[in-house]
């Protein structure tokens, strides 16, 4: 039998994920953030949500751009200091020794280390409730040749990415594959 728990900000898989954004002095800056996802097919977009006292906030409003930058496993460390210190407080690229790259195609940076890094151009931007949804639409995906399966497409296996648990506020790597989409649930 199921027990209720309440109404939580609880499911998996959560991301693990890190958002590029410049200040108003076009300083780069990155946030750490679990209320992510895809969300739109046609066009291809993605969505974050802050709350409006995080200095990515200011960034993402001002500069109309975010990236979305996938850490691997061998950057957890990395991707929790960005969760749990301020961009007002400090350099968090160089405190963390990560290399800042400048999008050629939106107005946000994107961390040169990790693994998979999607820019995105901001659509549109939906007051909630303590958290503000960030729409982005998907300009690009940069991923590392290392990561690419033979269709040029990331790999989950070989990029290994970060997600976060919830309930007991810890991170994760991903398990093993259950099979094919689209095929596993055909009768045979």
């Amino acid at each position: 039998m199921k027990q209720s728990i309440g109404a939580k900000t609880l499911a998996f898989p959560t991301p693990a994920w890190v958002v590029g954004t410049y200040d108003m002095n076009g300083k780069p800056n990155a946030m750490t953030v679990a209320w992510a996802g895809i969300c739109c097919s046609t066009p291809p977009c993605i969505s974050v949500s802050l709350r409006k006292a995080t200095y990515s906030y200011a960034g993402i409003m001002e500069n109309k751009a975010f990236t979305v930058n996938i850490p691997s496993e061998d950057y957890v460390k990395e991707a929790d200091y960005f969760g749990i210190t301020s961009g007002r407080d400090e350099d968090k690229f160089e405190a963390a020794c990560l290399t800042p790259v400048r999008s050629e195609l939106v107005s946000a940076p994107y961390i040169g280390e990790f693994p998979v890094v999607i820019e995105c151009k901001l659509l549109h931007s939906f007051e909630i409730g303590l958290h503000t949804m960030f729409v982005g639409e998907i300009m690009d995906i940069k991923a590392e040749e290392s990561v690419l399966d033979e269709n040029g497409n990331p790999d989950i296996e070989k990029v290994r990415p970060v997600v976060y648990g919830t309930g007991n506020r810890s991170y994760y790597g991903i398990g093993c594959n259950l099979g094919k989409a689209f095929s596993i649930g055909k009768k045979s």
